[in-house]
């Protein structure tokens, strides 16, 4: 499986940015995908997941209500509509994914930049 991250960028504060995670040559429905982040000095943090084939993302709660996370199963791609950033979502993006049973994600994309500033 690989994933492909794009959609990152600058942006001001209160705007919005949509990334797009591509999946390839592997399943899509089965696995859970998530999206993660890192800022500099900082560990990577969760930030959503999702089944696609169930729906219902799961959320870390500094992005509830901000942040929207989905799936299209035609095109094997996840997204993350991510609204009203603030300077503190500034960090680099990952799109992961693992099988449904475990915890422990095994594939990682190559991470997209996200900038929040004015």
């Amino acid at each position: 499986v690989q994933l492909q991250a794009s959609g990152g960028g600058w942006v001001q504060p209160g705007g919005s940015l949509r990334l797009s995670c591509a999946v390839s040559g592997g399943p899509f429905n089965s696995r859970i995908m998530g999206w993660f982040r890192q800022a500099p000095g900082q560990e990577r943090a969760f930030v959503a997941s999702i089944l696609p084939s169930r729906g219902r993302p799961a959320y870390a709660d500094f992005v509830k209500g901000r942040f929207t996370m989905s799936a299209d199963s035609a095109k094997k791609t996840v997204y993350l509509q991510m609204n009203r950033l603030v300077p503190e979502d500034t960090a680099v993006y990952y799109c992961a994914s693992r099988p449904n049973w475990t915890n422990e994600y095994d594939t990682w994309g190559q991470g997209t930049q996200v900038t929040v500033s004015s």
